[in-house]
């Protein structure tokens, strides 16, 4: 159920390109930082209740937090079996929190999205696996130069099967040695999710041709579309 030769190849792809980007990396790392790493939009920030998700009959939700919600809606969105994505904010302590407030880095939340899938489509294992082979869950805190506790690996989960399925799956990685450091990715019970301000809906598609969509967004994009074509719509 697990490709784990799949998540191999894209490990060592990563290793490979991490001396070509270096020089890349460090000019990323000066203009941008934690949430100025993106071009925000000057708009009224909303009051928001916290999501309430209706769903079909069968359908099940997930919700990860791997950094920037503005990536991770963008590759789920194109799996098959998933309904709905929805980028929001999980985890922290503040009521409604804003999108200003969640970048202090002092509400306790983390950016992540809420997944609405069909579980005879898509299994939970397999949107673990397109989370953890999308993202590196050894960085602490951070995802490339986006960094800020907002930007942490978490996942939020519904049901003590799968809280089990997570924590399996992490054993199942670090087992197989793939990483280098150890998987900091914690494994938590999901707390009241809200979802973010409109312009961080579905922002890849219609913000495509925006610098950080270019040149961060688009080669997970690319990543994703190579190595897990069977699990694309």
């Amino acid at each position: 159920m697990f490709n784990f030769y799949v998540n191999l190849l894209n490990k060592i792809n990563e290793k490979n390109m991490r001396n070509s980007i270096k020089g890349l990396s460090l000019v990323l790392s000066l203009v941008l930082s934690s949430c100025t790493a993106k071009e925000k939009p000057i708009v009224k920030e909303e009051y928001k209740e916290p999501v309430k998700t209706k769903m079909k009959e069968g359908m099940e939700v997930a919700t990860f937090a791997g950094g920037c919600f503005w990536c991770t809606e963008a590759i789920f969105l194109e799996i098959k079996g998933v309904e709905k994505v929805v980028s929001g904010y999980i985890g922290g302590t503040t009521k409604n929190p804003t999108y200003t407030e969640i970048c202090t880095g002092t509400t306790g939340h983390a950016e992540a999205i809420q997944i609405t899938f069909d579980p005879n489509e898509v299994a939970y294992e397999d949107l673990l696996e397109v989370f953890f082979g999308t993202h590196d869950p050894t960085t602490l805190n951070r995802q490339g130069a986006d960094i800020g506790t907002q930007y942490r690996s978490e996942i939020f989960y519904y049901s003590e099967d799968q809280k089990n399925k997570a924590e399996n799956y992490i054993q199942l990685l670090e087992k197989e040695k793939l990483y280098d450091k150890k998987i900091v990715t914690k494994v938590s019970s999901a707390t009241v999710f809200y979802e973010a301000e409109k312009y961080h809906q579905n922002y890849y598609n219609d913000n495509s041709s925006q610098g950080y969509c270019q040149m961060v967004i688009a080669p997970k994009l690319e990543k994703l579309r190579k190595y897990y074509r069977t699990k694309l719509k």
